[in-house]
Order: structure tokens, then C-alpha cells, then sequence
């Protein structure tokens, strides 16, 4: 009996066999992963996964997601040694939502390509202006303003800013992310013009001693 390869999987295989830095051409990814997102039944290979997922895997899993002021971002997989991983984003209700995350101005650490499963959202993208001396946004105007329904492929690169002002309730979505190819990243809220740097707190351990 032959052995069925998951969606995740050939995924994985495909984005593994790469003979170039994923970072580099995050392009061509885009392309692989819209097509393989076009894919029959993703939603319901999705579903066995996650319901096929050994207590380990799934406790594994669990410990790699977290909950952001707008959604729970869950981890499905994350090897090391690759460089991607990937994601399910469940989007909170509306009315559960704090500003300062995904409805905010702001850009990413990695590049990611992202398809929509359930739901939708309006999808902003911005054009950021940085101050040199402070390397935080000094101003962001609006290029696009895009209402994405299910099924929408898109991709960002780290250097894109950009907005999800409101989504439907019950939105999820599926992204496949690289490695952090930039230190921080950065919000900007439209309403106040403030402007935040996002520095990860896996990467501030060494500095945490001399902060006592």
C-alpha cells in the first residue's frame, strides 16, 4: 500500500530540494507555494494533520505558537535545519482585538508567502519613509488597499509594509516564512504617527545579566 505524503509534506520536500538561498529568491518561492496552494482538499489536509499529530508533536507544536493582540500564530513546523517554517495564523473576532499588531502599519523579520483557508481580509500595503537617525517610520502612505477572499496567495518580503485593518471573523490563514534575515522589525501607527522597533526576545538573553 503505497504511503500518502502529506500537503505539509510535499511542501517541505519541494522548498528542501532548492538549489539557491531560499532569502534570496523568495520570488520564486512565491511561485511553488501559490501553486501548491491551488492544490484540492489543502483545508481538509490541514485538518488531518493537526488531527493526526502524535501527543508529542502536537505538545511540540503548542510550545512553538503564541497568541498575538490579533491572532493565534501556531507553529506546525519548525526543523532547524530547514529554512522555513510553517504557520497557521487563526484570527481573533474582531471585537477581541487590540490594536498594535496585525492593524498596524508594519513590516517582518523574514520573508513569507501566505494563502487564505477560511474567511478573508482587507490586505493594506504601505509605502514606509525611514528616519536615518532614529531608524524608526517617520511616515507611511497607503499604495494598496486589496479585500482578499478565500483562497488569495500573496507573498511579502521583509523590506514590505503593510496593514490587515479588519477580517472576517474566522479567518485563517496558511504561511510558510524564512529564516529572520533582518535583527528587528518595525510598527508605525497611522492614527498617532508613533513608530515602534520589535526586537525578539529569544535574541536579548545575553544582554539580560548586564540589565540587573
Amino acid at each position: 500500500m503505497p504511503i500518502r505524503v502529506s500537503a505539509l509534506g510535499e511542501l517541505a520536500e519541494q522548498l528542501r530540494s532548492a538549489e539557491f538561498d531560499l532569502s534570496r529568491r523568495w520570488d520564486t518561492i512565491d511561485k511553488w507555494f501559490e501553486a501548491w496552494a491551488e492544490r484540492p482538499g489543502l483545508r481538509a489536509d490541514l485538518r488531518r494533520h493537526l488531527l493526526e499529530l502524535p501527543n508529542e508533536q502536537a505538545a511540540a507544536v503548542i510550545k512553538r505558537s503564541r497568541e498575538t493582540t490579533t491572532h493565534f500564530a501556531w507553529c506546525l513546523r519548525d526543523v532547524p535545519s530547514e529554512p522555513f517554517t510553517f504557520w497557521l495564523h487563526e484570527y481573533k473576532e474582531q471585537r477581541d482585538w487590540r490594536q498594535g499588531y496585525a492593524d498596524s502599519v508594519h513590516n517582518h523579520r523574514y520573508h513569507f508567502c501566505t494563502t487564505i483557508l477560511r474567511g478573508g481580509y482587507l490586505h493594506e500595503r504601505y509605502a514606509a519613509t525611514i528616519n536615518p537617525g532614529t531608524e524608526l517610520i517617520r511616515s507611511a502612505e497607503l499604495v494598496t488597499a486589496t479585500p482578499c477572499p478565500v483562497g488569495s496567495s500573496a507573498f511579502l518580503l521583509a523590506s514590505d509594509f503593510h496593514r490587515i485593518p479588519r477580517a472576517t471573523d474566522g479567518t485563517m490563514t496558511f504561511l510558510v516564512k524564512s529564516r529572520q534575515v533582518t535583527p528587528w522589525s518595525l510598527s508605525y501607527d497611522p492614527d498617532t504617527h508613533e513608530s515602534h522597533r520589535h526586537v525578539p526576545v529569544e535574541t536579548r538573553l545575553e544582554h539580560l545579566a548586564s540589565r540587573l
